[in-house]
């Protein structure tokens, strides 16, 4: 009862945090906002013509997309790490980003070639192949080897190969397609439309629906497969619905926002800190809600901080997340050693 009510208190004050945030980020910009005129724009869209414009077409879009994209980003992490059994795995780290991003950029590249512009379900099928090619090299090197040093070197190694590609796509693409894949692949909220709320919201809440759905056989598969296999659970689907999942999160994540560094594989750690549990029925919320967080924070950083100078939000999730992940790394190694 006591954990209870302290998971409960926890995720109430996630809440209250993101809804703080979402007040503190839509009134945040060059456009002088105050925190009463954001609040009655958004509940009774109230104001004036130019400071609806701003909050209800640019930033409130803005700050949903972190929102919803942050909390996949730490979901997709949280399921690549219980597949793996490898606590720095994520969409960053392992390239799956970076393979999402290639072959988004193939699908930029052509159809702006040809004239036609790019639809959000497009960029979400291309950043999902790029994704699953990532996962079947990734699973390739970690059947040769279960070191999690070796593992990780072969996504970082097979990220910069991605990344390598689509540069060297990006350096014989016309101009115009030069400046709209490089706004894209530094990683940015920026730009967001209600109608790319829409559809990332539906894919997000269909992943969560499919995540929390396997959040049982995922608890057991943490003790151990064996366990897991004894207690019923049908590996080899639970391992396919698992790389589905959190493979469609990390492409749609970076198909409306292009790369994102290190949320990942940081905010799972620290949600469990948070929680004191790596149970997924309390990990998948609660680290939902606190990778939307971190991630409206950080690009409320991106955008303020240098105004009118814009960060890559990647800048900004990089200094949060690499030192939790070099923590990680010295945490687990004085356990081993």
């Amino acid at each position: 009862m006591k954990n209870k009510t302290k998971n409960f208190l926890l995720f109430i004050v996630l809440l209250v945090l993101c809804a703080v945030l979402l007040v503190i980020s839509i009134s945040a910009g060059s456009a002088d906002i105050s925190f009463a005129e954001s609040i009655r724009a958004v509940l009774f869209k109230e104001g004036t013509t130019e400071n609806l414009s701003i909050i209800l077409s640019i930033r409130l879009p803005r700050v949903i997309a972190a929102f919803i994209l942050g909390g996949a980003l730490c979901v997709s992490g949280f399921m690549l790490q219980t597949f793996f059994a490898n606590p720095i795995a994520g969409p960053f780290v392992l390239g799956i980003s970076s393979g999402a991003k290639l072959s988004v950029a193939l699908v930029m590249i052509y159809l702006l070639g040809i004239g036609r512009g790019i639809s959000s379900f497009a960029m979400i099928g291309a950043a999902f192949i790029g994704a699953m090619i990532s996962l079947a090299f990734i699973l390739l090197f970690s059947g040769k080897s279960r070191s999690t040093g070796v593992l990780i070197i072969c996504g970082v190694m097979i990220g910069y190969i991605f990344s390598a590609l689509t540069d060297f796509l990006v350096s014989f693409a016309d101009d115009s397609n030069i400046v709209n894949l490089h706004n894209w692949s530094m990683g940015s909220f920026s730009g967001m439309s209600w109608q790319q709320i829409k559809i990332m919201g539906i894919t997000v809440a269909v992943c969560m629906i499919g995540a929390i759905l396997i959040s049982k056989p995922m608890g057991a598969y943490l003790i151990g497969e064996a366990h897991a296999a004894n207690v019923g659970v049908n590996i080899r689907m639970f391992k396919i619905m698992l790389l589905l999942i959190s493979g469609m999160l990390a492409a749609c994540v970076t198909a409306f926002a292009g790369p994102v560094s290190f949320v990942g594989v940081a905010v799972p750690h620290l949600t469990k800190k948070m929680f004191g549990t790596s149970a997924p029925k309390i990990i998948l919320p609660g680290g939902f809600l606190l990778g939307s967080a971190i991630c409206m924070t950080c690009d409320l950083i991106a955008r303020t901080a240098f105004a009118p100078t814009e960060l890559s939000i990647s800048t900004v999730t990089a200094v949060f997340g690499a030192p939790v992940v070099i923590w990680i790394m010295l945490s687990r190694r004085r356990i081993n050693g």
